[in-house]
């Protein structure tokens, strides 16, 4: 695999050290018009504490000819509904005229989650009253981690997921208009006499032809596992490990205009190995094959969930930079190994 040098791009932080909370996790971005970006993340004391709320900043462009560099809104919460934590937000746009949507999980538990949505009509300034995504749910629908995406039948895939004790599995929710009457496939079936671990999770979508659906999910086997769909998302084969090694952490996958696939990800073997290096793996063979890479981040720490889309000529990425902020890199398309 070959290897560029993170000097192709510029990092930024979202906030500095003074914000109000003392963690983050679970970075979610959305393009928005006139090249700005809308990210949203959890915060709060720490993970799983009742005071995590869902945060939000944009990110707006200086003006052609203006000498001021781009910046960041302050930190904006956007959803607290109760007094519990609330987890993994996921934005994404519903299209033209039909403004954006978030999903986001509540509960004390992964095992109890209850999965809301929220919708905005002004670019995430603001927001509808949060709603339970499937009424009386627990554990989690809808997406679970990573964007979903609208297939080209018109319909809108999600994600999904379900941690038990000691038993992970990963399935898919389906909806005709992307906010309402969501119904989820079976479990993705994993080969379990020749895997390691509790299971999969945090699907990561993109379809290479209609009706052609392709998933790479987490794994706490040491490697990414993929799934294929030739049915427009309603069947699923049987996972299998791809190449490509996973520390049971976050991923997220986007197909580019010309095909190319890009993949965020910590590299690196192992059940909860280190979250560093932070990755973008490229494929010209719809996944078969990741033979160029681009380190973000290299250095020791968590640099984790990472968030990918495409944005202007380029990609626009986000992540947990050491929980303490959130981390933004664009990558220009030149930036984009040509191969």
């Amino acid at each position: 695999m070959h290897q560029t040098s993170p000097a192709t791009f510029h990092m930024e932080h979202v906030f500095g050290d003074v914000r109000p909370f003392a963690q983050c996790h679970a970075a979610t971005l959305l393009p928005l018009s006139r090249g700005r970006i809308l990210l949203a993340w959890f915060g709060g004391t720490w993970e799983s504490h009742e005071d995590v709320s869902i945060w939000a900043s944009t990110r707006t462009e200086a003006p052609p000819g203006d000498t001021r560099v781009s910046h960041w809104s302050s930190p904006q919460r956007i959803a607290k509904i109760a007094n519990e934590p609330h987890w993994n937000p996921v934005l994404f746009s519903l299209g033209e005229d039909r403004g954006i949507a978030l999903h986001f999980k509540v509960g004390d538990s992964i095992r109890r989650w209850r999965t809301h949505q929220q919708q905005s009509q002004d670019d995430g300034v603001t927001w509808t009253t949060a709603t339970e995504l499937v009424p009386g749910d627990r554990g989690g629908r809808g997406a679970v981690r990573c964007k979903p995406i609208q297939l080209r039948s018109g319909d809108w895939l999600a994600g999904a997921s379900r941690e038990r004790w000691r038993h992970w599995s990963a399935f898919f929710d389906r909806s005709a208009n992307g906010t309402s009457d969501w119904r989820s496939t079976g479990a993705v079936g994993i080969d379990r006499k020749h895997f390691d671990g509790k299971g999969l999770i945090q699907p990561t979508l993109w379809e290479s032809e209609p009706g052609y659906i392709h998933a790479l999910f987490r794994s706490t086997a040491g490697h990414i596992y993929r799934s294929d769909s030739v049915d427009d998302g309603r069947h699923w084969s049987t996972a299998a490990p791809t190449a490509v090694p996973n520390n049971n952490s976050g991923i997220d996958v986007v197909r580019l205009a010309d095909g190319k696939l890009a993949l965020a990800c910590n590299p690196v073997p192992g059940n909860w190995a280190a979250r560093t290096p932070l990755s973008i793996l490229f494929s010209n063979d719809n996944g078969v094959t990741w033979p160029e890479r681009l380190d973000v981040e290299t250095e020791p720490g968590e640099f984790s969930y990472p968030a990918l889309v495409c944005h202007e000529d380029g990609l626009a990425l986000a992540y947990t930079w050491n929980r303490r902020r959130i981390a933004f890199v664009q990558i220009a398309s030149e930036a984009v190994p040509n191969f």
